[in-house]
């Protein structure tokens, strides 16, 4: 449901605008195909969605269709649908699309086959390296002088009409597009027909392998520039510049180096880069997921995700920030993008916070701060979720057990801060009239929540994640039959899947850069040395480490996405964490809850900006905000770091004791944060609520009791505060 449909009277145009632009920093803004493009978009759409529905539900795909189907659809349906940017972007494109017309021309004219034309390219550059560039030139040229030529008369024509066509038809793909997209699906193509002939033949790839493979890789990268802009993109690249000139760097990092030919097919052919862990997880749990969500939220289920909070919570003091807490639980599990959750729950509940007397700075912050909590809870948590499961060879289904205690403490937390919050500046709910009966609520809409449970009861049940997604989707289709506005005929259907797979691409542009990365780390042997570097750097000390990890996400998760930034960071990080004997799965929540900083952290906080561009208020001020509400992002990685028992990891009894003493400290971490418990905190009361924090998340009864009877001397001291004076009236008029 988009943000217009929530709430169509609080969001002006000028409002949508900004919304519009912030989010387009995120995310390149995509052409309205129309006409036989348009066509074609929809038709690869429908196709991605039916081959990996009957995937899922009927029969296994083998793997090479099953990684190479989805990246061939996605790499071409980007080059349709995002345009190249800039003018200078696209004569340079247009340059390297007669480049490769020029090699393909060249393969079968020029040279008898494309394995000549390599040979005679590899001629040219040994002689390069050894004798200089112009005696390569003056005696190795041979034939390849006609190809350079060829580039010319292709690039005199492309430039002036990709031009017109710009011009002419902006939401058209001009000819460098279809081009560039077609090459790209020759060399995808490639990987998906000799996969099998690739995998005999790995680390003795022929000259065929290792044009595709230079070709693929630039054409990867050009798909991720396009969706997500440069700051991931050169990430990759200067990955590639690592491999290639690791004999230069310094010691520390040093290695001894790769040839392009040998970085390009380990990077573009093995299952170890491009087609490697991002694309096996994408293919095989992530759309499904995101499938899943697009037909939930056209059933109709995004008001009842609304209604149902408000009902719970919206009388309740501080309530309109409550329901922002309970709707981004509800639409964080099945939307896994914090960003997304922000802009469909929090163009409801932003502006319904400011009526009630919440500042617009405060109002922003904690809607993002709540999404966020979505990536954390089941049955979906992004796509961070499955890559730990495959990262670590455990379950979907227990990754799901471990993070339910964690989920809840996260909401916990923002709960009674904004609880504290609204106690501190006097703010009480919403009106009775304003508030729906939640039994009305429940007879109405109770249906709406079997999808949910259907996906969990599968999951639970031992069946694969994309066969619990098949299952779960088809189920939307059927409750939204219950009421005759929410029906779901052929049209909404159909628009269901052109949603869905167009939000795959999203995450599916990031497949080759990932790729280049992960597959950098493990060729060079980085993920050794980054390893020793933060054990060396900390001393032996976890917390230390785990300070270096935070920074690191911190750091990453400015140029490139949370869930890119989590498997990195994973691949980097985890086995220094291991080392200092946290626990494989312990050190996968670590990084993954520490990954997702970025989105509330200035100066990145993608998502506090776009609460800020809903609440009319300052972005700077609103993500510091959204900060001051997430801090439970830092303690929940301690806590994984030295209470086990909290993902699950010890007896009956100390893991009761776990959560029993995570509420209670959470709880109070609440009260601590916002400097309020009975009235405001002054400064000793202040630092004896910390003390009884850290008294009440340690798992043990003795600490428990002296934290509460810590709690029971600040309510004593406070005995004779006074209330505060309400100024939500004044905020109102």
């Amino acid at each position: 449901m988009s943000a217009k449909e929530l709430m169509p009277d609080e969001l002006t145009s000028e409002t949508q605008e900004k919304l519009d632009k912030l989010l387009e920093k995120e995310v390149k803004r995509e052409r309205t195909l129309t006409g036989p493009w348009g066509w074609l978009a929809a038709g690869l759409a429908a196709i991605m969605v039916l081959v990996y529905f009957y995937g899922a539900g009927v029969s296994v795909l083998s793997t090479q269709y099953h990684i190479g189907v989805y990246v061939l659809i996605t790499f071409i349906m980007v080059y349709l649908v995002y345009p190249s940017g800039s003018q200078w972007a696209n004569h340079v494109l247009a340059v390297f699309a007669s480049l490769c017309l020029a090699v393909l021309l060249s393969c079968f004219i020029v040279f008898d086959s494309p394995t000549q034309l390599y040979q005679q390219f590899q001629l040219f550059s040994d002689t390069m390296s050894y004798d200089g560039f112009w005696f390569a030139v003056q005696n190795d040229l041979g034939r390849l002088w006609i190809t350079l030529v060829l580039v010319l008369p292709f690039a005199a024509v492309l430039i002036p009409v990709d031009r017109y066509l710009s011009v002419k038809a902006p939401n058209s793909p001009t000819a460098t597009d279809v081009i560039l997209a077609a090459v790209t699906a020759l060399t995808v193509v490639y990987w998906i027909s000799q996969f099998e002939a690739l995998n005999y033949r790995a680390g003795a790839e022929n000259e065929v392998d290792k044009l595709v493979s230079v070709f693929g890789l630039i054409l990867a990268l050009e798909v991720c520039r396009r969706v997500l802009g440069w700051s991931i993109t050169l990430i990759g690249i200067g990955m590639i510049c690592f491999a290639l000139f690791g004999p230069y760097l310094p010691d520390i990092i040093a290695h001894r180096g790769f040839r392009v030919e040998r970085l390009a097919t380990a990077l573009f052919i093995t299952t170890n880069g491009v087609f490697g862990v991002m694309a096996t997880v994408l293919a095989t749990y992530v759309i499904l997921f995101i499938f899943f969500g697009a037909f939930l939220q056209k059933s109709g289920a995004g008001k009842f995700f609304i209604e149902l909070p408000l009902a719970i919570a919206g009388r309740s003091v501080g309530g309109p920030a409550k329901v922002a807490v309970l709707s981004s639980a509800l639409f964080g599990s099945v939307s896994g993008s914090a960003i997304a959750n922000t802009v469909s729950s929090g163009a409801f509940t932003i502006p319904m916070m400011k009526r009630a007397g919440y500042k617009p700075h405060v109002a922003g912050a904690i809607e993002p701060a709540a999404s966020i909590g979505g990536m954390f809870l089941p049955p979906i948590m992004g796509a961070g979720g499955f890559l730990m499961a495959e990262l670590t060879g455990i379950p979907y289904s227990k990754i799901m057990l471990y993070s339910v205690g964690p989920a809840f403490l996260y909401f916990l937390s923002i709960y009674f801060m904004v609880h504290f919050e609204a106690k501190r500046t006097g703010l009480t709910g919403l009106p009775e009239d304003e508030i729906p009966d939640w039994r009305e609520v429940l007879k109405t809409g109770w249906y709406f929540a079997i999808p949910l449970v259907i996906i969990t009861w599968l999951l639970l049940s031992g069946r694969s994640a994309g066969n619990a997604a098949f299952w779960a989707t088809l189920s939307c289709i059927a409750v939204s039959w219950v009421h005759r506005d929410t029906r779901m005929g052929p049209k909404e259907i159909w628009d269901a899947i052109q949603t869905g797979a167009r939000n795959t691409l999203i995450v599916g542009a990031t497949i080759g850069v990932i790729g280049i990365i992960v597959g950098t780390i493990s060729l060079t042997g980085m993920g050794l040395k980054f390893s020793d570097l933060i054990i060396s750097m900390a001393g032996g000390s976890l917390i230390l480490a785990l300070l270096l990890v935070g920074l690191a996400s911190l750091v990453l998760g400015m140029g490139v996405p949370v869930t890119a930034a989590y498997l990195i960071i994973a691949v980097l990080a985890v086995p220094a964490l291991g080392e200092l004997g946290v626990s494989i799965i312990a050190a996968h929540m670590i990084v993954y809850w520490l990954s997702q900083d970025s989105n509330i952290t200035p100066p990145v906080c993608v998502a506090a900006y776009a609460g800020a561009a809903i609440a009319g208020a300052d972005p700077w001020k609103t993500g510091w905000t959204s900060f001051r509400f997430a801090k439970m992002l830092y303690v929940m990685p301690i806590l994984f770091a030295y209470v086990p028992a909290i993902l699950l990891d010890g007896t009956a009894w100390e893991i009761i004791q776990a959560f029993v003493s995570a509420t209670l400290g959470t709880i109070a971490f609440g009260a601590f944060a916002m400097g309020y418990l009975r009235y405001k905190t002054n400064v000793l009361t202040w630092l004896l609520l910390g003390a009884a924090t850290v008294l009440l998340y340690w798992p043990t009864m003795v600490t428990d009791a002296f934290g509460l009877a810590l709690i029971a001397i600040i309510w004593w001291l406070q005995r004779n505060g006074t209330a505060p004076e309400p100024y939500g009236a004044a905020v109102k008029s």
